[in-house]
């Protein structure tokens, strides 16, 4: 995914194509360069609400497939599903200057609705916390109880959640 993102930064269209064009990245940058003199928490809060703002749209509705991992302008331009919410709240957050290794997509067992699910998660000085496009507000780790982590991912690593 990251290098169809570098790939597609490149395609050059009006801005009032409907296909990917630079303008849905040039207004996801302005929104970002907009926040990034703004406190740690407030950023994170901003850009979990950045992208929750965008409608939910399986993968199989934009790309004909079950699974597929949008491209940031992808995700811009088609909305997405929970792991597309996951991956440009990651990205935003690393142009905003946050470690990379601090963050991971967490692969989720959502046991309310029996279902996988995608969140983002980042840990800060004392806490690890929950971006999910399924609420509202950034929260803790520790007050999600109907989560049961299954793997996560970052731009260097992967890790296996075993049950405690």
């Amino acid at each position: 995914m990251l290098e169809r993102h570098i790939l597609k930064s490149k395609d050059e269209a009006s801005c009032q194509s409907t296909k990917l064009n630079r303008c849905h990245l040039k207004q996801w940058q302005a929104f970002l360069a907009g926040i990034k003199h703004l406190p740690t928490t407030r950023q994170i809060k901003l850009v979990n609400k950045y992208a929750n703002e965008k409608a939910y749209t399986l993968d199989i509705e934009n790309y004909g497939v079950l699974d597929y991992c949008a491209a940031p302008k992808e995700f811009l331009i088609n909305s997405g599903d929970c792991e597309d919410y996951a991956i440009i709240k990651m990205l935003s957050l690393k142009w905003l200057g946050y470690d990379v290794d601090s963050m991971r997509v967490v692969i989720v067992q959502d046991t309310n609705l029996r279902v996988p699910h995608a969140v983002m998660a980042i840990k800060t000085d004392n806490d690890m916390l929950i971006l999910d496009n399924q609420i509202e507000e950034v929260i803790s780790h520790a007050d999600i109880f109907h989560y049961v982590p299954v793997y996560s991912v970052n731009e260097h690593f992967w890790w296996m959640h075993v049950p405690d």
